[in-house]
């Protein structure tokens, strides 16, 4: 066997050397390139940023990064070409601004006019119209202020048709005026005004139809969100069901149907916030027992952990485990009605024979113990000792009239509302 030539022993011993260096340099040079190479963008866009000390501010140079997972807002300005001392004066300045509590993600713009090898201003975006702005004064002088964004509201009118749902249906007729979060947003709103009047997941036939009243806040860079739902009316079945939002003498504000009663109710409809239903009330093939029986009861498939919540003040009569129903809870409430859970993954704390409850308290997490496929909830109502169906047993239930004392205004109100909810769509 040859030995290697002393030429090829150094060649060898430089990239050696060469790979090592450079192993030692590429997270410096990394940090230096992810800010150079949005600079390079930001450039021409930071012509509209505030001229600091006096210079034409189209020359600045913009550097733009987020925070990253294990990363020190110090270490990034520093990646930046702050000094590290300067890191500490500016994070110092920053009013509002706990490095210590920096999120990941946290986006961060360092302006520099040119020949400046020290920033001019520093801002950090906390929230989408929140910034902190830092600038340098004078040599080692550093002054922060709290910027808050305007936000532009208006008021818009959309109306659908349900087809298979209501997320389909405001997509169908939300899209021009709400991004998809906020369509969401919208139909989870809803669904949280009639929850003690209908099942949003189950209820909705096709043909029905709905009007929403509500605010539309148009944010910084485009940003889009749902205020409040001013009024709305779903017609279910040919039967009409507005609900009106009304501020009481003392600044509380509820939902009122269009002849006054509460929205709010003895019982809700649904025990789940999250609502998607995997089986119907009725005769069905059980999926574990291969047999027809009795379904006497609602499945409602939702990720494993979701919250459990009472449907209405009672007391827990059960809480353990049950055969096919796996952990299991029972609560009686007034008027002879039972509500049941079952398939729990657990129980909340403290829930136990004998535990008083109140309406939307969690009791439990959806699981699939007993004779369960997957995590979902069975939810049952048993009425003086007889299993019902959800949908009819707890449809009776009404909410409290208006107090006397505020009929009047709030008929002005409704009146007022319902004519804008009528009024042309967008």
């Amino acid at each position: 066997m040859r030995r290697p030539s002393p030429r090829a022993l150094i060649t060898a011993a430089i990239v050696a050397l060469g790979v090592v260096a450079l192993g030692i340099a590429w997270p410096h040079l990394t940090a230096v390139a992810r800010f150079q190479a949005q600079a390079r963008l930001d450039t021409a866009a930071s012509a509209a940023a505030p001229k600091p000390n006096g210079t034409d501010s189209a020359s600045w140079t913009v550097q733009r990064d987020t925070l990253r997972a294990g990363e020190t807002l110090s270490s990034l300005l520093q990646h930046a070409g702050v000094r590290s001392a300067d890191a500490a004066r500016i994070l110092a300045a920053a009013t509002g601004l706990d490095p210590r509590r920096a999120p990941t993600g946290l986006p961060v713009a360092v302006r520099s006019a040119p020949g400046d090898s020290t920033p001019s201003e520093v801002v950090f975006q906390l929230a989408v119209d929140h910034l902190v702005h830092v600038r340098r004064l004078g040599d080692s002088v550093w002054t922060g202020t709290d910027e808050r964004l305007p936000w532009k509201t208006d008021t818009l009118v959309v109306h659908g048709v349900i087809a298979s749902n209501l997320y389909a249906a405001l997509d169908d007729s939300a899209a021009s005026v709400l991004p998809k979060g906020a369509r969401s947003e919208l139909a989870w709103s809803l669904a949280d005004i009639y929850e003690y009047r209908v099942d949003m997941s189950r209820e909705l036939q096709p043909g029905d139809a709905f009007r929403v009243l509500f605010e539309r806040s148009q944010g910084p860079g485009g940003v889009v969100k749902v205020g409040s739902i001013l009024a709305a009316r779903f017609e279910l079945s040919g039967s009409e069901t507005d609900a009106v939002r009304f501020t009481d003498g003392s600044g509380r504000f509820e939902y009122f149907d269009q002849t006054g009663r509460s929205m709010r109710a003895a019982f809700l409809r649904v025990p789940l916030e999250f609502r998607r239903i995997s089986s119907t009330f009725g005769l069905r093939l059980h999926p574990i027992l291969g047999i027809m029986r009795e379904h006497t009861g609602t499945d409602y498939a939702a990720n494993e952990g979701t919250p459990v919540r009472a449907i209405g003040d009672g007391v827990v009569t059960f809480a353990g485990r049950r055969g096919g129903y796996g952990n299991m809870i029972d609560i009686r409430h007034r008027n002879g009605i039972v509500s049941r859970y079952g398939h729990l993954r657990g129980f909340a704390h403290g829930v136990r024979r004998g535990k008083s409850v109140t309406i939307g308290e969690t009791i439990g997490y959806v699981g699939m113990t007993g004779l369960a496929t997957g995590p979902h909830l069975h939810f049952e109502i048993i009425v003086d000792g007889h299993q019902r169906d959800p949908r009819t047993a707890l449809k009776r239930d009404m909410g409290l009239p208006i107090a006397a004392a505020e009929l009047a205004r709030f008929d002005a109100m409704r009146d007022t509302l319902l004519a804008k909810l009528s009024g042309s769509v967008g």
